[in-house]
């Protein structure tokens, strides 16, 4: 699937989305993804209509997407105007046009990294065919944004240590500092600061001069 060969975690989900829309009986997709910090983000929709119904429940509505996260559980609605689980969700689907939905977890490692959301203008849009096809294309799915997140956040790391150390030898040549010396005088800093060690290497690296304290 093309969403393997996506680069970052960005373009993992907008491929997700783009293949269930057209993989699926959906007039709109999305997907939601569960932060380090265990609030949910929305990298990516197929529509606008997608990011009012997530952005409704992330303001603190109860629906479908908080339930499917939380209890890792797929949750079909053939028929908002039949829904009475969440009657604050419910409303607001209908009034953007959505009669029934399909959230299927994202989950890897044991535990659930996202949603994917599947919406539709028509009542009954999502059968057990559907539902077996979305389970499909999620757990695809969840591998593929576990291992763009395990990427970036390499990534992420290998930068950080470049960095400290291109502080380190700056500090190491101007002061003639050993590089234990070097790296405690920037965790010195850091803590003094408050600030991230890779944030005051940045600093110091872009300005050559080391935060105020």
């Amino acid at each position: 699937m093309e969403m393997h060969k996506a680069e970052g975690v960005e373009e993992t989900v907008q491929a997700v989305v783009d293949f269930a829309l057209h993989a699926l009986h959906c007039d709109y997709a999305g997907v939601a993804l569960r932060t380090a910090d265990g609030r949910p983000e929305v990298p990516a929709v197929t529509d606008p209509v997608v990011a009012d119904i997530y952005n409704f429940q992330l303001a603190g509505a109860e629906g479908a997407l908080v339930q499917c996260m939380r209890d890792r559980s797929t949750i079909r609605v053939p028929d908002t105007v039949q829904e009475l689980r969440w009657p604050e969700w419910s409303a607001k689907v209908r009034e953007l046009g959505v009669h029934s939905v399909l959230d299927v977890p994202l989950w890897a490692g044991g535990s659930t990294v996202g949603v994917l959301g599947l919406y539709s203008k028509q009542t009954s849009a999502f059968g057990a065919d559907e539902e077996a096809i979305a389970s499909i294309l999620a757990r695809h799915a969840a591998v593929a944004v576990a291992t763009a997140r395990r990427e970036e956040n390499l990534s992420v790391a290998v930068d950080a240590r470049k960095l400290v150390g291109q502080a380190m030898g700056i500090l190491m040549e101007r002061y003639n500092l050993t590089g234990d010396e070097a790296f405690q005088v920037l965790r010195r800093y850091s803590q003094d600061t408050n600030t991230k060690l890779r944030e005051v290497a940045r600093q110091l690296v872009d300005s050559r001069r080391l935060p105020r304290t």
